[in-house]
């Protein structure tokens, strides 16, 4: 029988053995590769069915704490989170001392960064792109789609829309490595000078697709982020379109009190 809660409801059995698996995870008494038990021993110490502690695991999977690996079971991840600081990783400071927005996080939180870039080229504006870019959809803009690795696994891709009459006169753009400071650098150095970033954020379940170029269990939850760079002149020069392992984030903003 479940636990009584607030209003007299009862949480499922599943869902209280889901959550102890969880905590004991975060609270390192099943520690980085070691393996969960296995659905015998579960169903002993819980004295409960086969079915309540496979119907358990899909919400442990579910949290993005383990790797499910066929004829091995499940393992817990080492997968520590990289800590976004939004006052910090934009800083004008961080490109002019050559790192891009992605090295310099990870460089403060100790991780060993790589990207790998999977497409630059031309390509016509999805629609929910174009409306951020103001233009019509199916315009010409230069996209640019990568892949990050933090301590050699995948946690993020990433895909830069440009404006085609921006980047077309800036010919690092169209390289797999535009340079010290990356994409923003030389926006920058062409004149276009940001005043801010704006970023919407929704989390959800990874699709199929995404959870295996992420190397996530399905349904893994993950992070879809939007940003716009907007220049001084209220132009925006690049949307970003970015998904997150869940697992690997904590979002930090600083939010000014004052006018």
């Amino acid at each position: 029988m479940g636990t009584p809660v607030g209003g007299g409801r009862s949480v499922p059995r599943y869902v209280q053995i889901a959550d102890e698996i969880i905590q004991q995870i975060r609270a390192g008494v099943l520690k980085p590769g070691d393996l969960v038990p296995s659905e015998s021993e579960l169903v002993e110490r819980y004295g409960v069915s086969g079915g309540t502690i496979r119907k358990a695991m899909v919400e442990v999977r579910a949290s993005g704490l383990v790797d499910t690996r066929h004829g091995k079971g499940s393992i817990v991840k080492d997968r520590p989170p990289v800590r976004l600081r939004s006052s910090d990783r934009f800083r004008a400071s961080h490109r002019r001392g050559g790192k891009a927005a992605y090295l310099a996080e990870s460089a403060q939180s100790g991780a060993t960064a790589k990207v790998s870039v999977l497409f630059i080229g031309p390509m016509e504006a999805p629609e929910e792109i174009a409306e951020r870019l103001d233009v019509r959809a199916g315009t010409q803009v230069l996209a640019r789609r990568r892949l990050y690795f933090r301590n050699g696994v995948p946690v993020e891709t990433a895909t830069s829309y440009l404006p085609w009459d921006v980047v077309k006169d800036i010919p690092q753009l169209f390289s797999e490595n535009p340079g010290p400071g990356g994409i923003y650098a030389r926006l920058e150095d062409d004149g276009h000078t940001f005043a801010e970033f704006v970023e919407t954020l929704t989390a959800r379940p990874a699709a199929k697709a995404e959870a295996s170029e992420l190397a996530l269990s399905p349904g893994a939850p993950v992070v879809h982020l939007l940003r716009n760079a907007v220049t001084e002149q209220g132009r925006v020069v690049e949307v970003c379109d970015t998904l997150m392992a869940a697992d690997q984030f904590v979002f930090e903003y600083r939010i000014p009190a004052s006018d």
